[in-house]
């Protein structure tokens, strides 16, 4: 095992990919000359020519639908968003085309693409750069949407999300970018749609995903010198979600918090407490806690951020809630 960044290993996983695949180019805005906005490009430029790793415009319409259509014939495109904030500009391209061709066309269209970039919040960049659009895009049939949390989960979700058939949008975040993990020297894919237990506990299941986690983690630090253990499941995919691993965790534990960074209205916690309440009802012991970001569009100032962002204080609240403590 070797120790890398989280920009390393999506770095590793395009390029080794692109090694192996003639078909596969990245395009997006200053992923070449200037090695990606967050470096996660970094000697890509170098090694496949500006054929493959392609400086776009400031028109995520045009380049992405441009790979929509390189998509349809015979390509397997990588188009990186700056932010999925700037995805909006071209979200007729991925719903209404990349998602839809394959069911529109009668099975003689697939879309080999991914949709890359940060999601979320990363600090201080206003309400217009900092939303979360895991819930937005999951919501359309046709889409894949991975979250990863690790240097590791991303390299090998993103290696099996360039060699699928149909669209993914893969969501990193600008916070996680200098993360630090261990990464397998030989090669290895993670499949989509499976969740990971990242800590075994048995008096609450934690669900999570994405840079957020890591509240969950420093939350079940601080609960275990009181004696209570967390499980923390890490659904990596959000479409097609493992609710399996939930439905299990939650009939061991009988207790369930999901943490999320988004808005709380037609959330994924939404969707995870309807089929949770829906197949495994039976087995909880205290009504489902959620934890979203306040609702209202993203603040400024660095006082009112760390209000409407969930933390490990908020974790820990919501765990003693359903735990009667």
């Amino acid at each position: 095992m070797k120790t890398i960044q989280f920009r390393e290993a999506v770095c590793e996983a395009m390029s080794e990919e692109m090694r192996r695949d003639e078909s596969i180019y990245l395009i997006g805005e200053e992923v070449a000359e200037y090695n990606g906005a967050y470096k996660a490009s970094k000697g890509m430029l170098d090694e496949f020519g500006p054929k493959r790793v392609i400086d776009s415009p400031i028109a995520e319409a045009g380049f992405a639908g441009i790979s929509v259509g390189a998509a349809m014939n015979g390509n397997r495109p990588i188009v990186e968003f700056m932010t999925f904030n700037f995805s909006l500009v071209a979200i007729d391209q991925i719903i209404n085309n990349a998602a839809k061709m394959r069911q529109m066309s009668g099975g003689q269209f697939n879309i080999p693409i991914v949709f890359r970039g940060p999601t979320a919040s990363a600090g201080q960049l206003g309400a217009t750069h900092s939303q979360a659009f895991e819930n937005w895009y999951a919501n359309c049939p046709g889409l894949k949407v991975v979250v990863p949390s690790t240097p590791y989960d991303a390299k090998g979700l993103l290696k099996s999300a360039i060699r699928d058939d149909d669209p993914v949008i893969f969501m990193e975040s600008e916070q996680m970018y200098g993360d630090k993990g261990e990464v397998p020297e030989e090669e290895y894919t993670i499949p989509l749609g499976v969740a990971d237990v990242k800590r075994i506990g048995k008096d609450v299941t934690i669900v999570s995903f994405g840079k957020i986690i890591k509240e969950a983690f420093k939350a079940a630090d601080e609960l275990a010198k009181e004696g209570i253990e967390c499980e923390i499941i890490d659904l990596r995919t959000i479409r097609p979600m493992d609710r399996e691993a939930i439905f299990n965790s939650v009939k061991k534990t009988n207790r369930l918090v999901i943490l999320e960074e988004a808005w709380p209205f037609a959330s994924v916690a939404s969707e995870i407490t309807y089929q949770v309440q829906e197949n495994v009802f039976d087995y909880l012991d205290a009504p489902i806690q959620r934890i979203t970001t306040a609702d209202t569009p993203a603040p400024y100032s660095p006082t009112l951020l760390y209000e409407w962002l969930p933390n490990a204080h908020d974790v820990i609240k919501a765990v003693k809630k359903v735990m009667y403590k």
